[in-house]
Order: C-alpha cells, then sequence, then structure tokens
C-alpha cells in the first residue's frame, strides 16, 4: 500500500525557529512507519521550500539536505509548486503543522490551511489565536471558571505610564514580565526589584507589541498533555518541571543538558491528579482547542483542607516534539507511544475536517 503523503511545516518566523526543528526530525521519524514525510520548511525571512531527502534531514538536520523554492497553490488540497519551473513537485493529503511561536502557532498558517480546504492537526484558528496571546487566554479562562496567576496587561503605547511601585503593590514580588505573544519562554524575565524592572519591560518588547506581567506562584510546576476534539479530550498523567535556575527559561528547555529535573510521572496524590487533569481539559475546551495541546499549571501547597489549589499558568496549542519535550514524554508514561500518538493526531484532523465540510455553506431556501 502506499504511504499517505503528510506535510510537515517547521521552521518560521518566530524566535522559536530552532526548536521548531528540531520538532520536525523527531515528528518525521515517528511519521516513517505509516505515513510519507513531506518536509516543507519555512524560512526565517518567509520564504517556503521542499527537500525530498527524509532521512537526511532526519539523520543530520537542515545541513545535510538539497532545498528547493516551492509555493503552495490554494487548489482545494495541498499542492506545492516549483517556484522555477511551475510544476506540482509535491502534495499532501494532511499537514502536520510543527511551528512554534508567532506565524505559526497563532492562527495565521490555520487560517491558510482552512482556505485551502485541507485537513490539519492542531488547534483550528480561535483555539490558536486564544492560546498564543497569554492576555486573552487567561481573560477567557478566568471567565470560563478556570483559576489563573493574577496578572496585568500593557501595550507599547502604555510604556510611559508602567510604575513598579503600583505594580508590585497589585502583584507582589517577584513577578514575571512576558511577551503576551510568545512560547518556549522567550522574552520572559522575572522581576524582584525595582532596578531590574525596565530591562525586564525592554526585554519582552523586543519580541511583540503587548507584555504580560504576572504574580510569581509558590509552588510545584506541573505540565499536564491533552488529546482530542472538543467532544472526547483526554488528558495524560501529569508531569512536574523542576527548574535548576530561577524559572524554567529558554536555556533550561532547549540548551542546558541540566537546566531542569523532568519528573514524569509527578508524585502527586490521587486528588491533586484528578484536579489537574479535570483543569486541563476544562482549559482545552474554554480555550475551543483541538487535537492537542500542553497544559502547564501551577500547584500550590500547604492547602490543610478543600481541594487542591491549582492554577493554569498557560496552554501551547502546538507543543515541542524535541527528544525532551514534556508532550509526548507525558502521553508515554500514559500509555500512548510516539507513533500511535501522531496517528491519532493524524486521524482527529480528518475527523474534524469531515466534520467541517458537512457543514452547509449556502443558505437554504425557505421550505428547503
Amino acid at each position: 500500500m502506499e504511504k499517505l503523503p503528510v506535510a510537515l511545516l517547521f521552521g518560521g518566523r518566530s524566535a522559536e525557529h530552532e526548536v521548531s526543528v528540531r520538532s520536525a526530525r523527531n515528528v518525521a521519524v515517528l511519521l516513517l512507519h505509516r505515513y510519507e514525510p513531506v518536509l516543507v520548511y519555512l524560512s526565517r525571512e518567509g520564504r517556503w521550500s521542499l527537500t525530498r531527502q527524509v532521512k537526511p534531514f532526519i539523520d543530520s538536520g537542515m545541513d545535510g539536505c538539497a532545498w528547493e523554492p516551492v509555493f503552495v497553490l490554494p487548489d482545494r488540497g495541498f499542492k506545492l509548486i516549483d517556484a522555477g519551473s511551475l510544476k506540482t513537485v509535491g502534495s499532501a493529503a494532511c499537514v502536520y503543522p510543527v511551528l512554534h511561536g508567532p506565524y505559526g502557532e497563532d492562527g495565521t498558517v490555520q487560517g491558510m490551511l482552512k482556505l485551502f480546504d485541507v485537513p490539519f492537526v492542531g488547534a483550528d484558528v480561535m483555539g490558536s489565536a486564544a492560546g498564543m496571546d497569554k492576555d486573552v487566554m487567561k481573560r477567557l479562562l478566568r471567565e470560563g471558571g478556570v483559576p489563573v496567576p493574577r496578572f496585568a496587561v500593557y501595550e507599547d503605547y502604555e510604556r510611559a505610564s508602567l510604575d513598579f511601585d503600583r505594580i508590585r503593590e497589585e502583584l507582589g514580588v517577584p513577578l514575571f514580565v512576558k511577551p503576551a505573544n510568545m512560547g518556549s519562554s522567550v522574552g520572559i524575565r522575572k522581576v524582584g526589584e525595582g532596578g531590574e524592572f525596565a530591562a525586564a519591560v525592554a526585554e519582552a518588547f523586543k519580541y511583540d507589541t503587548k507584555i504580560i506581567i504576572e504574580e510569581s506562584v509558590s509552588g510545584r510546576e506541573i505540565e499536564c498533555s491533552v488529546l482530542g476534539n472538543r467532544e472526547n479530550p483526554e488528558a495524560s498523567l501529569p508531569g512536574e518541571i523542576r527548574p535548576a535556575r530561577e524559572f524554567y527559561s529558554y536555556e533550561s528547555k532547549y540548551v542546558d543538558e541540566d537546566g531542569a529535573e523532568l519528573i514524569i510521572p509527578a508524585d502527586l496524590s490521587d486528588a491533586e491528579i484528578a484536579r489537574i487533569r479535570e483543569l486541563a481539559i476544562q482549559t482545552f475546551r474554554v480555550l475551543c482547542c483541538h487535537g492537542m495541546a500542553r497544559v502547564d499549571l501551577f500547584l500550590r501547597e500547604g492547602r490543610k483542607s478543600g481541594p487542591p489549589d491549582v492554577l493554569v499558568n498557560e496552554i501551547n496549542t502546538l507543543p515541542g516534539f524535541t527528544d525532551i519535550s514534556m508532550y509526548p514524554k507525558l502521553w508515554e508514561a500514559s500509555g500512548v507511544g510516539g507513533e500511535e500518538l501522531v496517528d491519532r493526531l493524524i486521524g482527529l484532523a480528518f475527523e474534524r475536517h469531515r466534520r467541517e465540510s458537512s457543514l452547509n455553506t449556502t443558505r437554504e431556501k425557505d421550505g428547503n
């Protein structure tokens, strides 16, 4: 039987470009058992290119392959056209975005794929956009009854009004300053005193025109993976992150092998596991997600009675798939291996596409 072609979109214009390439190499390995990976690279400048050399890419990365410029033809599917000859050089029955951050995880690529009428893995336009913007995400979660840390939001035109003493009085110290639209802890700084605040604000505004300032939550950092569509999401066993540094920074995640201890599954009580899973699924549904997500939470310790004190920090709708990434590791600990995981994700993409394709796109006349 011919293998189903699945296009991997990776790279992209965000500061998480390198993470995306590393994730794509791992996903390509997992696809080989049943699918034909079609490798489509988006450069930092926004150019698209294709390689037919899957094995060299898996073994050596970008430098081990020859890349040819392409563009995508929006013809009820995903067709790749050679930029020079204008001949069709590839196509895919499904698209698997392995993009992190803006211009890939934020609904932009998802909107394009919906216009192409092609099944794709992961959240739809709404879930992607809401999950990327930490401000919108937290306001929706708060409205949906999901507990979140206290936060304040400022846009670039409000820089002059940023007053550390007032923010400290509202949120306490230490606090975190973050770009509103960025992942992998890029642009995040922990602030304990006024002298650090201006530099943290300037750093965050390098990556976005809107920043979010959050209280520091004392407790354990927990992550939980979600798999499914809106009607049937499942939550994995939770895992715990114990950063070696002040917080789980970009370096801790992807550069420093000793940057954090990953405890999978986390040592939690049955009540804590149940509460974390409940909030992960509630977060997934409130934010209109599909396919997959990783939900990051805080477990505050010290409560003597009542339900566990858990806060949702954020959601990642296209979580990392590197060899140390928590999303696949948590599913592996829950009994779902990597090949089965990508099978289920692709199946969920087709399931959602079939359901959406059955909807009317024209108004029915009265009486029909």
